[in-house]
């Protein structure tokens, strides 16, 4: 197998949505790169003994060792922030929520926000990480971003912006099963998968059972080992995605 870059927008996304396709990869012996755009400086925080991180300047740092922890979790050895920069200069956007319970951006985001980045910057940044990992395949969010988050959005028109000007042999995105064109099994790796989202504490709990998990709203979603993606560029070849 050859090698598969993925763009998320918080540390988290990459397990939630396709840690099990990760670690599928990672095992096979893919090259594997997980790119991130921002630290989850604006996200929730669900263990009350880490309260005092919600909305402080560590919560950053801490979701970043999750993220490290997460992806070790999944055999992934090669992370990288689209900014590359300490201080950071992407931040998380936040996200707020409409009378209809659609997400929106929130009315005053902060400096650095990554749904308001310069999208030919940030897309010639992830163009110097394509050049440099040359994957086969690409994967990330849909137009919507799966559920609306504006920095989703953003890295859905930052990636196929940056694939433009570095051409890939095929791009995905994250779907529902209705609209996949391709689905990974990842159920002998969904061990795997669940340590990651364990590692994810701040903002991921998991069922004792580790059928389901649930984010800071408490409502439970099935944790599943297949992965649903919709190929947009280039032709489908045999095997996961690559």
């Amino acid at each position: 197998m050859s090698g598969l870059l993925v763009v998320h927008a918080h540390p988290d996304d990459e397990t939630i949505t396709q840690g099990a396709t990760l670690a599928l990869h990672a095992a096979a012996g893919a090259g594997v790169t997980v790119v991130t755009c921002t630290r989850g400086e604006q996200g929730e925080v669900i263990p009350p003994e880490l309260a005092h991180l919600f909305g402080s300047p560590e919560l950053g740092a801490w979701r970043v060792g999750e993220l490290h922890a997460a992806l070790a979790a999944l055999g992934v050895r090669d992370h990288r922030f689209l900014d590359g920069d300490r201080p950071p200069l992407y931040v998380d956007s936040g996200m707020a929520y409409a009378a209809d319970g659609s997400v929106v951006p929130v009315p005053s985001p902060p400096d650095g926000a990554f749904a308001l980045a310069d999208l030919e910057a940030a897309a010639l940044r992830l163009a110097a990480v394509l050049r440099d990992a040359e994957p086969d395949a690409v994967v990330t969010y849909d137009p919507v971003g799966g559920y609306g988050h504006p920095d989703h959005v953003r890295a859905h028109h930052v990636t196929m912006r940056a694939v433009e000007l570095v051409p890939v042999p095929r791009v995905y995105w994250i779907v529902d099963e209705a609209r996949a064109t391709t689905s990974v099994d990842g159920t002998a790796f969904v061990a795997a998968k669940v340590a990651a989202l364990r590692a994810h504490a701040t903002q991921v709990t998991v069922a004792d059972d580790e059928q389901t998990f649930a984010l800071s709203n408490a409502v439970p979603h099935p944790l599943s080992a297949v992965e649903h993606y919709r190929l947009v560029r280039g032709t489908p070849v045999p095997g996961p995605l690559l």
